[in-house]
């Protein structure tokens, strides 16, 4: 059974492709359309499908639309209410809704010779739900989904048993954490719907002294729920133009609303751990990408096992929808690796770079020779196998340093032209990461914060955050050999097991995903290697 999943209506247009209960491909339209998470959320663009990413989804599997046994789209607009109905102020919401009510003949354009009755509507939420649950290590699990908004909520609790789902409660909107940190994110200076992940990096430089005065309007309810009503911000702080200088009350603003969303989502988990009695707790939604709040509940909510889908925002529907209307009639497999994007030969890489003209090298061993850049404090730029599916560049797509060099932090926020108070993460051997981190293990997807052990902050300083956390990749050997042989030489020349990883992009942009990509930031960036393949590209002899 092949099943084409499509995210469109929000933000973050993608698409997967499940056959035969295996995900064959993945990958957000950001990637092909080089537009930051595809297009902006609102209801103008809702009509904008993930074209390119489906078609490739279908070229990777050697198909064709004809083929497919159904299309699922991450949304249901039967569910729908208008948006005054629902305490939301979007005036044109419904247009938004005759998008998505028109998606198969929609998709059927775009995607010539598909049947538009083989298109399948899958609730949003149910979408988030199957995007983990039934595809993580554990067929029976808890499963919590917390986001901005679907079709009427914004909330689903549920647990799924031997993969399928029973939904326990679901939070109606206008009550939403989703919308409360994006609302925050705009007051901020940020772009809502995308920059929330920097008012969780912001939160660790303040206090959550506003914390009293947001439990007014952000606190858990009864039977699972929760109250999220508009906050009056600017009775609390000022707004900052967007560009403008940050201050301390604005830390301490996004340090008070990352506490109430945690205890806010640590009471939820609770109620869920209680009410199902399952081991393993299963998260999706874009709430599910806040990895501060991730480790809390692995820390505090009951639950032994903590697994969130790596692209947990709305690109992941994608692959929940399709995964929802597969596992129907097929046994799904779990989801061993989010490297489920674009790759290319090395017969393909060469041709690239010598389409580009640029002076390559290729050694006998690619991994020593990015080690032995790292090791002399080079940035380099690592582009191998398939794209990540999701935000977190994950060894594929990365940009590395050593993290040895306090000044490295600073080095890589304006190599990428990003704002200083940006944390960088660590890649660790599998093996290593339990002296040096305290924290879920493994942690493979760049899921959750780890406290560092004193005796290695003062070794890697360029990885530890403000709090002294980190938020840290595992690399286990049998999945990503290449990698851990990387890391492995650094350590030799270095006695360090860890290297800074971060996403291979500059600002605005999205991740590099093609050889074309990977060349233009090279060029554009002071980075001193770039590693495509097998193949090594110089600074100093590219730009001789």
């Amino acid at each position: 059974m092949h099943v084409l999943g499509i995210n469109a209506l929000f933000h973050d247009p993608a698409a997967a492709l499940i056959t035969d209960g295996q995900v064959v491909a993945a990958a957000e339209e950001e990637r092909f359309s080089r537009r930051k998470h595809g297009k902006r959320p609102v209801p103008f663009s809702a009509w904008e499908l993930p074209e390119r990413s489906a078609r490739w989804c279908l070229e990777q599997a050697g198909l064709t639309p004809s083929d497919l046994d159904a299309v699922a789209y991450s949304y249901d607009p039967v569910l729908a209410r208008p948006a005054e109905e629902l305490g939301l102020h979007d005036p044109w919401d419904h247009l938004r809704q005759e998008y998505a009510r028109q998606a198969p003949g929609f998709l059927a354009e775009a995607l010539p010779g598909l049947d538009p009755d083989k298109v399948r509507f899958v609730p949003h939420h149910v979408a988030h739900a199957a995007s983990a649950g039934p595809v993580s290590p554990y067929p029976d699990c808890a499963v919590l989904v917390l986001d901005g908004r679907g079709e009427c909520g914004s909330h689903l609790a549920g647990r799924y048993t031997n993969r399928e789902l029973t939904v326990l409660t679901a939070q109606q909107l206008p009550h939403s954490l989703g919308l409360f940190y994006e609302d925050l994110t705009q007051h901020l200076g940020f772009l809502r719907s995308s920059d929330e992940f920097k008012v969780m990096a912001l939160a660790s430089y303040g206090t959550p002294r506003f914390a009293d005065r947001l439990r007014e309007y952000v606190r858990a309810g009864d039977q699972g729920g929760f109250l999220a009503r508009p906050v009056p911000w600017a009775d609390l702080v000022p707004p900052r133009p967007a560009g403008g200088a940050w201050h301390q009350d604005h830390a301490d603003l996004a340090a008070s609303a990352q506490l109430c969303l945690e205890e806010v989502t640590l009471a939820l988990a609770r109620w869920l751990r209680e009410r199902t009695g399952e081991d393993a707790l299963t998260l999706a939604g874009g709430v599910a990408l806040n990895c501060v709040a991730n480790t809390r509940l692995w820390r505090e909510s009951g639950f032994t096992h903590v697994w969130v889908q790596p692209a947990a925002g709305d690109a992941g529907t994608a692959l929940g929808a399709a995964a929802h209307i597969a596992g129907q009639k097929d046994t799904l497999e779990p989801m061993e690796t989010a490297a489920l994007g674009r790759g290319w030969s090395d017969a393909e890489l060469r041709a690239w770079l010598e389409r580009a003209a640029v002076p390559y090298e290729e050694p006998a061993d690619i991994a020593e020779t990015a080690a032995e850049a790292l090791a002399a404090d080079g940035i380099v730029a690592w582009f191998q196998g398939r794209g990540e599916y999701g935000p977190r560049a994950l060894g594929h797509r990365s940009l590395l340093a050593h993290p040895g060099k306090a000044e490295n932090l600073e080095r890589l926020n304006a190599v990428k032209g990003r704002e200083e108070f940006r944390p960088v993460a660590p890649m660790v051997l599998a093996e290593r990461a339990a002296e040096i981190f305290d924290g879920p293990l493994p942690s493979p997807h760049m899921l959750f914060v780890h406290d560092v052990a004193a005796g290695w902050k003062s070794r890697i300083p360029a990885v530890v955050h403000v709090d002294g956390t980190a938020r840290i990749q595992t690399v286990d050997r049998a999945r990503e050999p290449l990698v851990a042989r990387m890391i492995d030489g650094f350590e030799r020349r270095t006695g360090l097991p860890v290297v800074v990883n971060t996403s291979l992009n500059t600002a605005g942009r999205p991740m590099v995903d093609d050889p074309r990509d990977a060349l233009e930031c090279f060029g554009s960036a002071p980075v001193d290697l770039l590693v495509l393949g097998p193949f090594a590209v110089r600074r100093g002899k590219a730009f001789a």
